[in-house]
C-alpha cells in the first residue's frame, strides 16, 4: 500500500492535485504556522495600563522641600543651571589631591593600553589552543565521533554519540573502577551496601526508621565528594558506576518512604521538608545577551521534554523575557509555544533605521518604551503581577533590575520581594541598557486593578550591568544551592575555558590527565585571563574608569557569570550581525532552539569571576541533570 501511494504521488501532482502531506510534514508545517500558537492574536495589555505607564515615565521628579528667607525677593529670577545629559561623578565620589589629578590620565591610558594588548594576546592564545587540539587530537575516527556528537538534535542522539566516544577513548574502564582521589569511594560503597540491605528489609515491612536515618545522613550537598566536578569531567556521559549506583539507591529509598503505608502523611511531609532544607533547591538562570537570549528557548525545550524544568526561574535582560514566558505558562502551553512560529510574536525591532536614528538623537535611546511594553506584555500574559503568576503556574519568577543611581542596591523582583509589581515593567527595566532603552519606572497593580508607579517612581535599568546571575539572592530567598545557568552574553562566552576539562567535555588525550592545548597553552590562557581581571580591578578600585552614559561598566566583566552547571551555545557570525534584529522562524528560532546538544561546558567561578574548578558542585539527587543538561 505504501509503495502504491508513492507511485501515485507524481501522477496526482501532474493532474493539478496536491499530494496528501505525511504526519511529519504536517507537524513541521504546524511548527511554522503562527496561528497554532496559544493566544497568538490576543493582546493581553489594556489601553489604560499603557496610559498609566506613559504618565509614570513622563512624571516630573518631585523637588526637595526648601525654606526661604523672609527677605527673599518675591519675583526673583534665577537662571537654571544646565543639566548634564549623562551625569558623571558627584562631588562626594571625586577624589581630592593634586597627585590623583596629575596621574589620572597617564594611569588610565597605560592600563587601558595594556588591557588591549592582553586581550589581543588572549585571542591569539585561544587560536593556538584550537589549532593544537584539532591538528594533534581531533582527526580520524575520533573527529568523526565528535562531529556526530555535535550534530545531535536530541538527548537520545547525544547520549548514543557520547557513549560511543567514551568507548573509543577508553573511558568505560575508568567508570568501572571505583577508586578516585576526588571522592571517598570507601564510604560510598559502605552506604550502598547499607541502602541495599535496608531496601530489602523495607520490602518485607520493616527497617523504615533506619532507612530514614540513613537517607538524612547522606542526602547533603556534595556528600563525601560525589558531586566533585572532576567526577564528571573524565567522560562525555556519566560518571563512576559506584556513584551512579549510589544515586539510584538513594532514589529507591526516597520512593520507598513515599509509598510506604507505615509512615503517616504528616511524617512524610516533615521528612521531605527537612531534606529540602538540608539539601537545597535547583534554579534555572537565564542570562542577558540581546537576541542571543533566544538560545534560551532550546534549553527550556530540552528541560521541558525531560520533565526536569525547575520551578524557580530567574532572568535578566533578554533572559527575563524568556523567563517571563516560562513562568506565566503551564507545561502544556510551553510545549505548543516553543516552536519556530514563536518568532512571529517577537517584533521588538520592527521599526526602520531612520526612525531609530531620529529617536536616539531626540531621546538618547534606540527603542520606544511604550512600544516595547506592548510587545512584551504578550510574553508576560498581560499585566500579571509576580504573585499572580506564582498562583497561576506555581513557578517562581525572578527578574533583576539595577537602579539608575549607581550606588543603590540591585532589586530582585519576585512574589516575595515585590508581589504586586507588574511583570512586564520589571522585564523592560531589566532590559534597559543605556543608549538602547531609557530607564524604566516599575509599575504596581492596586487592589482595584489600576497600575501606579512602584518604588516611589524611581527608575531602573538593565540587571546585567551588575547582577546577571543573582545566585546570592536566590540562596537567601529560596535556599537555592544548585543552579543551571544558560549563559549567552557574547562578551563573556570567549572567556569560558576549563584547562583540565569540564563535565561533559573532558580532555581527550592522555586519558583525561592532560591539559587543553598542552600545558603551555593552558598556562598562557590562565595567566593572561587573570592579568586581564587584575587590571580591570585596578581601574575600578583606583576610580580611574570613566562612566559613559552615567554607568560603571566594569561590573559587566567582573561579576559572576556562571553557576553549578553553565551552558553556552555554539554561536555563528550572523548572531553578532543580528544582535538587535528580530529573528526569522526558519533561520533563527528553529536553529537556536536546537543547539543545546551541540556544545556546552561547566565551570565554577569564585566571587570575583575567576574560574576555579576545585570548587564543588551542589546537587546529588539531580545527577541526571548533570548527565542531560550539560550535554
Amino acid at each position: 500500500m505504501v509503495s502504491l501511494r508513492r507511485r501515485k504521488g507524481p501522477q496526482l501532482q501532474n493532474e493539478g492535485q496536491q499530494a496528501v502531506p505525511t504526519r511529519q510534514e504536517q507537524a513541521n508545517n504546524a511548527n511554522y504556522d503562527p496561528y497554532t500558537l496559544p493566544d497568538f492574536d490576543t493582546d493581553f495589555i489594556r489601553d489604560e495600563d499603557l496610559r498609566a505607564f506613559a504618565e509614570a515615565l513622563t512624571a516630573p521628579t518631585a523637588p526637595p522641600v526648601t525654606a526661604l528667607n523672609d527677605w527673599r525677593p518675591i519675583y526673583q529670577r534665577i537662571r537654571k543651571a544646565r543639566r548634564k545629559r549623562t551625569p558623571g561623578r558627584s562631588k562626594d565620589e571625586t577624589r581630592e589631591g593634586w597627585v590623583y589629578a596629575v596621574l589620572y590620565w597617564p594611569l588610565l591610558l597605560i592600563v587601558m593600553g595594556w588591557i588591549v594588548l592582553l586581550f589581543i594576546a588572549y585571542n591569539l592564545t585561544r587560536l593556538y589552543i584550537y589549532g593544537y587540539e584539532h591538528l594533534r587530537i581531533w582527526h580520524g575516527k575520533r573527529e568523526t565521533l565528535k562531529r556526530r556528537l555535535r550534530q545531535a538534535n536530541s538527548y537520545e542522539e547525544w547520549a548514543q554519540a557520547a557513549q560511543a566516544l567514551d568507548e573509543y577513548l577508553g573511558n568505560e574502564e575508568w567508570k568501572r573502577s571505583a577508586p578516585y582521589s576526588y571522592y571517598n569511594y570507601q564510604t560510598v560503597r559502605k552506604v550502598n551496601d547499607q541502602l541495599a540491605m535496608l531496601l530489602q528489609k523495607t520490602d518485607q515491612g520493616g527497617a523504615m526508621e533506619e532507612l530514614k536515618t540513613l537517607l538524612e545522613s547522606c542526602i547533603k550537598n556534595n556528600f563525601v565528594g560525589v558531586e566533585s566536578p572532576r567526577l564528571y569531567s573524565e567522560t562525555y556521559i556519566g560518571t563512576k558506576d559506584l556513584v551512579q549506583q549510589f544515586v539510584e539507591r538513594v532514589e529507591q529509598g526516597l520512593n520507598a518512604i513515599l509509598g510506604s503505608k507505615l509512615v503517616s502523611r504528616d511524617d512524610k511531609a516533615a521528612f521531605f521538608k527537612h531534606l529540602e532544607l538540608n539539601y537545597g533547591r535547583t534554579a534555572l538562570c537565564l542570562s542577558g545577551g540581546a537576541t542571543f537570549a533566544y538560545y534560551h528557548f532550546g534549553v527550556i525545550r530540552a528541560l521541558l521534554n525531560a520533565k526536569d524544568l525547575p520551578r524557580i526561574v530567574t532572568g535578566t535582560s533578554g533572559g527575563a523575557l524568556v523567563a517571563a514566558l516560562v513562568a506565566t505558562r503551564t507545561d502544556g502551553e510551553l510545549e505548543q509555544l516553543l516552536v519556530p512560529a514563536l518568532a512571529h510574536r517577537i517584533r521588538a525591532c520592527h521599526e526602520g533605521l531612520s526612525q531609530w536614528i531620529r529617536r536616539w538623537w531626540r531621546t538618547g535611546a534606540r527603542f520606544d518604551s511604550l512600544d516595547w511594553a506592548k510587545q512584551c506584555s504578550w510574553f508576560c500574559r498581560g499585566s500579571l503581577t509576580f504573585r499572580e503568576a506564582y498562583e497561576l503556574t506555581g513557578r517562581v519568577l525572578n527578574v533583576s533590575c539595577v537602579p539608575s543611581d549607581p550606588h543603590s542596591p540591585v532589586l530582585l523582583n519576585n512574589h516575595i520581594t515585590s508581589p504586586d509589581c507588574v511583570i512586564w515593567s520589571a522585564v523592560l527595566a531589566s532590559a534597559a541598557v543605556p543608549g538602547i532603552l531609557n530607564p524604566i519606572v516599575l509599575m504596581r497593580k492596586t487592589k482595584e486593578g489600576k497600575l501606579v508607579p512602584y518604588s516611589f517612581g524611581n527608575k531602573w535599568k538593565d540587571g546585567s550591568l551588575r547582577t546577571d546571575i543573582p545566585l546570592k539572592s536566590l540562596n537567601i530567598h529560596f535556599n537555592v544551592n544548585f543552579s543551571i545557568v544558560s549563559q549567552v552574553n557574547p562578551h563573556i562566552n570567549l572567556f569560558f575555558f576549563a584547562p583540565r576539562g569540564s563535565p561533559g567535555r573532558p580532555v581527550s588525550h592522555r586519558k583525561g590527565r592532560g591539559w587543553r592545548g598542552g600545558f603551555l597553552g593552558s598556562s598562557l590562557e590562565t595567566s593572561i585571563k587573570l592579568d586581564l581581571q587584575k587590571n580591570l580591578k585596578i581601574l575600578r578600585h583606583l576610580e580611574l574608569l570613566p562612566r559613559p552614559l552615567g554607568q560603571d561598566w566594569s561590573q559587566i566583566w567582573l561579576q559572576r557569570f556562571s553557576g553549578t552547571i553553565t551552558i553556552w551555545p555554539k554561536t555563528v557570525l550572523g548572531d553578532f550581525w543580528n544582535i538587535l534584529n528580530d529573528p526569522s522562524p526558519q533561520q533563527e528560532i528553529g536553529r537556536q532552539a536546537s543547539v543545546l546538544w551541540h556544545d556546552d561546558e561547566l565551570s565554577e567561578p569564585d566571587e570575583e569571576g575567576a574560574t576555579t574548578e576545585e570548587e564543588e558542585c551542589d546537587d546529588v539527587v539531580v545527577v541526571d541533570h548533570q548527565n542531560s543538561a550539560t550535554k
